[in-house]
């Protein structure tokens, strides 16, 4: 076969790699989707098939990791106290990675490396899932009237239903009304006490999680 033709066909496949691996993300409705994974595998089986001709393998290679280092820096974010997009970012690594071992023509590797990063992603969230509900970080902003409570009453409180607790924000507003962020560690059980704690205390006025 003509090496033109062996690069279609290595585009092709890096192609179909990438959308398996965009297919996930996209389900999931995360940043890095369809699209992204189906560029960011064909252009690094790309770059790697013209490293190849240009003998110049280990110049472009390191290139390609350096310019997905800073797309997948591009869908990390922080929200609250959590940081969001992280798997993105390590899928938008493994993209390329799937697409450079492609352009090397490891077709095989590649196709085994897809089926595991698919198993991992699917098998394992539902497994995090299960660990997240057992034990969660929540944002909680509690307003009280600074007049008659406390913050060391309320975080009193709190240590006495044995809430482990850091205290992020403290803002003051009008009519005397302070509010205070805190992110507390909860399980579903102590999340529905701390809430009925809320909710029964008369010197809160409101929160909000």
């Amino acid at each position: 076969m003509r090496p033109e033709y062996e690069h279609i066909l290595q585009i092709l496949a890096a192609l179909a790699a990438g959308a398996i691996l965009g297919l996930e993300r996209e389900y999931h409705s995360k940043p890095a989707g369809f699209r992204t994974m189906i560029l960011i595998s064909v252009s690094s089986c790309l770059f790697t098939i013209l490293s190849v001709s240009l003998s110049g393998s280990d110049h472009i290679a390191a290139n390609i990791v350096t310019g997905i280092g800073f797309i997948g820096a591009g869908v990390v974010f922080k929200e609250g106290a959590t940081v969001r997009g992280i798997t993105s970012a390590a899928v938008i690594w493994m993209a390329a990675a799937v697409g450079m071992c492609i352009g090397l023509q490891h077709f095989i590797l590649a196709a085994f490396v897809v089926v595991l990063v698919l198993l991992v992603m699917i098998t394992l969230s539902k497994l995090e899932a299960i660990f997240d509900n057992l034990h969660q970080i929540k944002i909680y902003e509690i307003y009280f009237d600074a007049s008659d409570y406390s913050i060391e009453a309320l975080e009193k409180e709190f240590n006495s239903m044995q809430i482990h607790f850091t205290r992020s924000k403290i803002s003051k507003h009008d009519n005397n009304q302070v509010c205070v962020e805190y992110s507390i560690e909860i399980s579903p059980k102590k999340g529905k006490r701390i809430d009925t704690f809320l909710i029964t205390n008369n010197h809160v006025t409101r929160f909000e999680v």
